[in-house]
């Protein structure tokens, strides 16, 4: 059982999902311009099997209000760290997007909040995305996205051009961490994503072979909506991380060190 409560996260009214019952944690972190709805509908249902569900909208997305301040992934950090403080134990994080650059830089800040950290179409580095054309007030998408906002937003849905405007300049400017940033990463880390994902394929090898004894999952056919795309699939991907012995075992490591029996 579950209570889906507003409450205050650092000053600010939240809408959170908080798990009753006792068990494993895992933390959905949603994407930007996007809300808990989203991983809650995708790869929620599986994960739910084995887990203990939480998640919050951050501000300005989903059922969460905004303010007057930009969009920074260091106060989105602060966010996630608070709302972990108030469930009051360890979870696992699993992050989609910006969610997934959010579950990085806890678990840099503060490892000893996270269990493990699965990072879904992320990246380390604002370099690191493939160009493309954003979406801006004047395209033809921008209409159906605002509409979606509105369905949830107390903002309204005159409020979503102002969230579209902060979203983008954080995706022009953030984030700006380095491969030598990467290697203090010490809890076991995920690093997915789909093979026409929004981030440079060589930039999510960056990634993977920055962090010590992460693991990598590239999966085919799918775009940055790997997780609507293959929900089964990545459920189970994430199920198999979340739950393994550590370290694996492999046959003929190469990159890992051999582990004995």
């Amino acid at each position: 059982m579950t209570t889906m409560p507003i409450i205050e996260l650092n000053g600010q009214r939240t809408w959170v999902l908080v798990p009753k019952k006792k068990g494993e944690i895992v933390l959905l972190l949603h994407g930007g311009m996007s809300s808990s709805a989203s991983l809650l509908s995708s790869i929620g249902p599986h994960l739910k099997k084995r887990f203990r569900l939480a998640a919050f909208d951050r501000r300005g997305h989903g059922k969460s209000p905004d303010n007057d301040r930009p969009f920074h992934y260091a106060d989105m950090a602060e966010e996630t760290i608070a709302f972990i403080e108030h469930l009051g134990r360890k979870v696992h994080l699993v992050g989609h997007s910006d969610g997934g650059n959010v579950a990085l830089l806890v678990t840099l800040r503060r490892p000893d909040l996270v269990r493990r950290c699965v990072v879904i179409g992320g990246n380390f580095n604002h370099r690191g995305l493939v160009p493309v054309e954003p979406l801006r007030v004047d395209s033809p998408g921008f209409q159906a996205w605002s509409e979606k906002y509105a369905a949830l937003s107390p903002d309204g849905i005159e409020h979503a051009a102002t969230v579209l405007h902060k979203s983008l300049r954080l995706f022009a400017h953030e984030p700006k961490l380095y491969r030598e940033e990467l290697a203090r990463v010490s809890r076991p880390v995920l690093v997915m994503a789909g093979d026409d994902d929004v981030a440079k394929l060589s930039h999510t090898c960056a990634f993977f072979e920055s962090i010590p004894d992460a693991q990598l999952a590239i999966i085919p056919g799918a775009s940055h909506g790997v997780l609507k795309e293959q929900s089964a699939l990545c459920a189970s991907i994430i199920e198999r991380f979340l739950t393994q012995s550590l370290p694996v075992k492999t046959l003929a490591p190469i990159r890992r060190p051999a582990v004995s029996d």
